[in-house]
């Protein structure tokens, strides 16, 4: 006799189910991709999913566990992308790639980088309806890819935004900004947020989690580094 898993009370039922209906008709597994291990505990990362996130931070970090582990993942419509501080996150610039004006064209773009890499991060230049994001979807399916959205989207995994900053370094009104501290939220579906505090690096220090809420029934892995 089979036995078949219980539903994850943190992850929306629809999608799981569907997850259930793809596997039996031998559709495409989807698969854990890395992350920082700071963020272990707080998010996974499965290919044929999409996320979104409210700053380039947090789309920076979900990227830079991939890129770490060996990945291609790459960038569109990001005009102003930060080199160094995606180096800082841990994204490896030999094996990114970067389209910073997508134009009108961003879907077009945007399906291309899905079926070469693993993951892509799309900052949309306009408001996406839900065909446009359906292609998408679909496209991450087939190509066993990852979609980080920075701005909002029709349908998400999990979405992750800031409710708090605070920034270290400048002493009496001097020095420079070294790091900083912030709060996040992490929303899946109709369950209740995961809220965590992380410390952004500074001075080549990784990202690091600093404290964590443990939702109902469930339990987070703590790391650092």
């Amino acid at each position: 006799m089979t036995i078949t898993p219980a539903l994850d009370p943190a992850r929306p039922v629809l999608d799981q189910l569907r997850e259930r209906v793809t596997a039996l008709e031998g559709g495409p597994a989807r698969l854990p991709v890395p992350v920082l291990p700071a963020l272990s505990g707080l998010v996974t990362l499965r290919t044929g999913s999409s996320y979104g996130v409210d700053s380039a931070s947090l789309a920076l970090a979900l990227a830079a566990g991939a890129s770490r582990s060996g990945e291609w993942v790459g960038f569109a419509g990001w005009a102003d992308f930060g080199a160094e501080a995606a180096a800082g996150l841990g994204v490896d610039l030999a094996r990114t790639v970067l389209v910073p004006d997508t134009g009108e064209h961003w879907l077009e773009v945007t399906a291309a980088l899905v079926d070469v890499l693993r993951v892509v991060v799309l900052r949309p230049p306009t408001r996406v309806d839900a065909r446009a994001a359906g292609v998408l979807d679909a496209r991450l399916r087939k190509r066993s890819s990852v979609l980080v959205v920075w701005g909002d989207w029709p349908r998400c995994e999990a979405r992750l935004s800031l409710e708090d900053v605070r920034w270290t370094g400048p002493d009496h009104g001097h020095g420079r900004l070294r790091s900083r501290q912030v709060r996040v939220a992490v929303r899946r579906g109709t369950a209740p947020p995961v809220r965590a505090e992380l410390a952004f690096p500074g001075d080549e220090a990784p990202l690091n989690l600093l404290s964590a809420d443990q939702p109902p029934g469930r339990t987070l892995r703590w790391a650092s580094g």
